[in-house]
């Protein structure tokens, strides 16, 4: 009897030990981290003259630009770009909108980078263009063109020829014409003459990386050269 109930002491013993030699349980997984959505911008509206900045002199006013909240967002940069010289300006928020000082009677273009906490993916709203209000300007010039298509950068099929297309916008709504140039010089490129279409036909040689840019037109004279775009034929 004395060695059945020994028995069964080291029996249970055994199974206590046992017991206790499993696995910890596994830590629970973190949440995932959902990437933000791209904001949606309010002010300045596209292709409009800004004219609710606050005057600070007679070359500077500062103007709010905002833009809804986008899902999942903690912050925000926003960035413009100053489409007479190129330079480009940055500030970080952390609500939907941000004061910068601009010059007057000049054009910008914006965009807004949604950011969250804990992941480094992003999303970039829409870019707008804008004329910040400038002293006794009546007719503002066109802002400058756009490149559709070829895309900056981009290889196109040796098919001989192409169609070069653009987008051009005026506040006032005045334009009159585009001036075309283009060649494989960026530094004296020829022009190939005006039109009042926004797309115009170009002959091309294989295996040459061709460079364009265009000069919009208004009704009262005024002009603006867009950036010089460039393209590869196969």
């Amino acid at each position: 009897m004395k060695y059945e109930l020994k028995l069964i002491a080291i029996l249970a013993l055994l199974m206590i030990s046992c017991g206790g030699s499993g696995d910890p349980d596994p830590e629970p997984e973190p949440p995932a981290i959902i990437p933000p959505s791209a904001a949606t911008l309010i002010f300045p509206d596209n292709n409009t003259e800004c004219n609710e900045g606050k005057v600070i002199n007679e070359t500077q006013s500062s103007v709010t630009f905002q833009w809804q909240e986008a899902q999942n967002a903690d912050s925000y940069q926003l960035n413009i770009r100053n489409l007479d010289n190129n330079n480009t300006a940055r500030t970080d928020a952390n609500t939907n909108s941000a004061t910068l000082i601009l010059l007057r009677g000049v054009p910008y273009e914006w965009f807004v980078v949604s950011r969250a906490n804990g992941t480094n993916e992003t999303a970039t709203s829409a870019t707008w263009r804008f004329y910040n209000q400038g002293p006794g300007v009546e007719n503002y010039a066109p802002f400058p063109a756009e490149a559709v298509s070829p895309e900056r950068g981009s290889t196109v099929a040796d098919t001989g020829t192409t169609d070069l297309v653009w987008a051009g916008s005026d506040v006032d709504n005045d334009l009159a014409d585009y001036e075309v140039f283009f060649g494989t010089d960026p530094g004296t490129l020829a022009s190939l003459g005006t039109t009042v279409e926004s797309t115009f036909e170009v002959s091309l040689a294989a295996g040459t990386v061709y460079y364009w840019r265009i000069l919009s037109r208004d009704s009262q004279g005024n002009t603006s050269q867009s950036e010089i775009f460039d393209f590869r034929v196969q």
